[in-house]
């Protein structure tokens, strides 16, 4: 387990995110096809060459499913009661197929529940592809185990 107890998290801190993806056709594809997004910027090549982007864009929720993903080892990877949201969701710009993509997420939120066991953690995510263009940015609101609060055989 490598994520945050709660008391962990600090408000604006930034967490730079070392794992990166470079997405591949047929990552793009296989999420297209998985969720039913048949859309024809996503697949198909001579739609999109009549576009103003000019060739084929990656789903933009695949971009922010791989941007989670990417946050979860040093975030919230085994200290996660769940996820309570993703917010004001932006793609200032696009992703095409072998773009690498990296992210860091800032912590912009933390209090405590109601009955002091857990703790609500927003934070500010972003997404950058090789070029350091911001091609996604979110908040993440997480219910968060608190370290104080886990069974002792469960560490």
């Amino acid at each position: 387990m490598t994520g945050l107890y709660y008391e962990e998290f600090e408000v604006g801190e930034t967490i730079e995110h070392e794992r990166r993806r470079t997405i591949s056709e047929s990552d793009n594809q296989r999420f297209c096809d998985m969720t039913m997004n048949q859309q024809p910027l996503h697949l198909d090549s001579e739609f999109a060459a009549e576009t103003e982007f000019g060739e084929r864009v990656v789903n933009g929720l695949y971009t922010l499913s791989l941007a989670v993903g990417i946050s979860i080892p040093e975030t919230t990877d085994g200290t996660i009661v769940a996820n309570l949201s993703y917010d004001d969701v932006e793609h200032p710009n696009p992703v095409f197929h072998g773009d690498t993509i990296r992210a860091q997420s800032t912590v912009t939120d933390k209090r405590e529940t109601s009955d002091g066991e857990r703790g609500v953690v927003t934070m500010h995510v972003e997404a950058f592809n090789q070029d350091d263009d911001l091609v996604c940015e979110f908040d993440r609101t997480v219910l968060s185990l608190k370290r104080e609060h886990v069974s002792a055989g469960s560490e």
